[in-house]
């Protein structure tokens, strides 16, 4: 088929492009389109048949739940049989934003966006152009990532269209995303909120307003049954085996390991802070992710850094990993999945 572009204005989209777009939504089509964390895959969240095609065109697990996306905080009343206290605490602090929460589901909502599961995660996103489409389509949309199953999540319109050209019917092109990497995910239907998935709400914004938070144990290692987007199966993965050096002496491993690479003939890339690239050879292919100490920027342009070695292929990968405070957490979460849990401690 053939994918439609859309250029549209982050602040003030067109209304006749999103109206377009929603009546693809509304007839069961795909339509990728922006958020404030990555560019979503969007369907009919009510309709099994659109879930289904979300799964075809990405190669995605059925097994693996999508997230609905919703256009007001009183939507989720069609989707969740009940809102406990804690996550109506979360949704008034946080939504819209990039936090996903997850409920126990209404009969509405199709086992086939579900993964089965007796729970619905549903996100209220900040995106302008996603709220206005999502109101436009008039249902729930399940929007996973909008890139091939397992590859590194697209925060641009082009990294889209590289991997789903021509498998889906339209993108939206609104620039750059801003945060860069996909919402927290936080299941509020057990005992103690869960964090299944750490995003641009950090554990210490969690835990600020909750006062206690439990993490799961699949932040570090996949599960049988996954409970959340993201959580089962390889994700975010470069061109090339990378593997995550992590620990206060992470840029020294890193530096030793790309000469003792070079010096057995390979050819060698490096996932690095902008203090780390300033010091490795020059045959070294180097994605930059940012300062050292700015989370928030190595979220930014992290996929990107991941997506640098399609085109500049490479043997080996290493990745500087950094400190886990704050929006660390989730960096350092999705290069542990994108080095397949290949680590080195340092």
């Amino acid at each position: 088929m053939e994918t439609k572009y859309y250029l549209v204005d982050k602040e003030h989209p067109d209304k006749r492009i999103l109206a377009e777009a929603a009546d693809i939504l509304r007839r069961g089509g795909l339509v990728a389109f922006p958020t404030e964390t990555v560019y979503g895959l969007g369907a009919n969240g009510l309709d099994a048949q659109a879930a289904a095609r979300i799964y075809a065109a990405k190669g995605r697990p059925s097994d693996n739940p999508l997230i609905l996306h919703i256009a007001d905080s009183g939507d989720v009343a069609l989707l969740a049989r009940r809102i406990p206290a804690n996550a109506a605490a979360l949704m008034a602090r946080y939504w819209p934003g990039p936090l996903t929460i997850v409920l126990d589901r209404t009969d509405v909502v199709p086992d086939a966006v579900t993964g089965g599961l007796s729970t619905v995660a549903v996100r209220l996103p900040a995106s302008t152009v996603a709220r206005e489409l999502i109101r436009l389509a008039g249902v729930p949309v399940a929007a996973p990532s909008a890139n091939t199953s397992g590859r590194p999540s697209p925060t641009t319109a082009q990294a889209v269209l590289a991997d789903l050209s021509g498998r889906i019917d339209a993108v939206l092109d609104a620039g750059p995303c801003d945060i860069g990497v996909e919402s927290t995910v936080v299941d509020c239907t057990t005992p103690v909120p869960t964090l299944l998935r750490p995003g641009g709400i950090t554990l210490e914004m969690l835990l600020e307003t909750l006062g206690e938070v439990e993490l799961d144990s699949a932040l570090a290692e996949s599960t049988a049954t996954p409970r959340s987007p993201g959580m089962k199966y390889t994700h975010y993965a470069p061109a090339a085996p990378m593997t995550l050096v992590e620990g206060a002496g992470a840029a020294a491993m890193v530096r030793r390991k790309v000469t003792e690479a070079l010096a057995a003939g390979w050819r060698v890339g490096a996932v690095v802070s902008a203090e780390t690239a300033a010091l490795l050879p020059s045959a070294v292919v180097k994605a930059v992710y940012g300062p050292r100490d700015d989370a928030a920027a190595i979220a930014a342009n992290l996929y990107q850094a991941l997506r640098h070695f399609d085109a500049c292929p490479v043997d080996v990968i290493y990745a500087e990993g950094i400190t886990e405070s704050g929006l660390g957490l989730a960096v350092m979460n999705r290069l542990r999945k994108a080095a397949g849990y290949r680590i080195l401690q340092a």
